[in-house]
Order: C-alpha cells, then structure tokens, then sequence
C-alpha cells in the first residue's frame, strides 16, 4: 500500500475521520469556495484502519466555530478536530452532535411553518444518533431526515 504524504500545517484545523466522500461538504459547511486565499489539503477516500475509508480536510489559517462544528459532526459523527499551533497539536477532540440544532437544517417538508416566510420561527430539530447514523427530526412538522447532507443550511 502506499502512504500519503500531506504536509504539516503550521497554524489552523485539521479535520480527521470524515465519513468517506464528505470532505466536500465539509469545505461547503466551512464556507470555503474556488479563490480562497486559505492554503487547503483535502484527501478523499484514504484507506483508514477504523473506518475502511475516510476523508481528511486540512485548513492553514482557520480555527473551526461551534456552529461549522455541530454541522460536520451531523454528517461526519466520527470525525475527530485536531486545532493546530506552530505544526503542534495544541488540542485535539472529538465532534459530539448537538441533541437540539437550531437553523442548521431545512425541513423538506415544504408544509412545515418553519418554511413559511412571514412566520418569525427558527427550524429546530431533535437529533439522535444510533450506531453512527445521525437522523434529526422537526420541532414542529415531526418529519425525520435520515439523509441529513441535503438538508444543512
């Protein structure tokens, strides 16, 4: 097998774990777009010994929010956030979805009150996670996301 070598970043985020094929999502959820003047190392689909596959996202220069934190761990509940300082890992932990999110997911029911625009209402979701699948289900409609990627905002 060979190995793949990244180099060390000397200041920023070095997202690990990431489910197989997500490090794209973690880039939009990060809000990290074509131009960036941010040095960024993404790896998809690197043999992983826990997870069979997964994806890596390196980011010089950038220290991860809370709220970019409870999306990824929504698709990502294995990834593990290592915060970087002089090449150092100056912290390292992992994600931990939220049990309630608050305008971080769309409901796709198109009925739902949270998607009425005169209404002044926040969507909120109940989040479980059972064996790493994470599913969110609506405050208000009660309708369950399984597939929560479509529906980060």
């Amino acid at each position: 097998m060979k190995e793949l070598v990244v180099s060390k970043i000397r200041e920023g985020t070095v997202i690990d774990h990431i489910n197989a094929g997500k490090a794209l999502l973690v880039l939009r959820i990060l809000k990290i777009q074509p131009g960036t003047d941010l040095t960024v190392s993404m790896a998809m689909n690197v043999p992983s010994k826990k997870m069979g596959k997964k994806d890596i996202v390196k980011v010089e220069g950038m220290f991860i929010q809370d709220e970019e934190l409870n999306k990824i761990a929504l698709i990502s509940p294995n990834a593990t956030i290592n915060l970087i300082r002089d090449y150092e890992i100056e912290r390292k932990f992992k994600v931990q979805p939220p049990e309630v999110v608050e305008e971080v997911l769309k409901c796709p029911n198109h009925a739902c009150i949270s998607n009425a625009e005169r209404e002044p209402i926040k969507p909120r979701f109940y989040i479980k996670t059972e064996e790493m699948k994470v599913t969110a289900r609506c405050h208000y409609c009660g309708r369950k996301i399984e597939n929560l990627d479509d529906y980060i905002s």
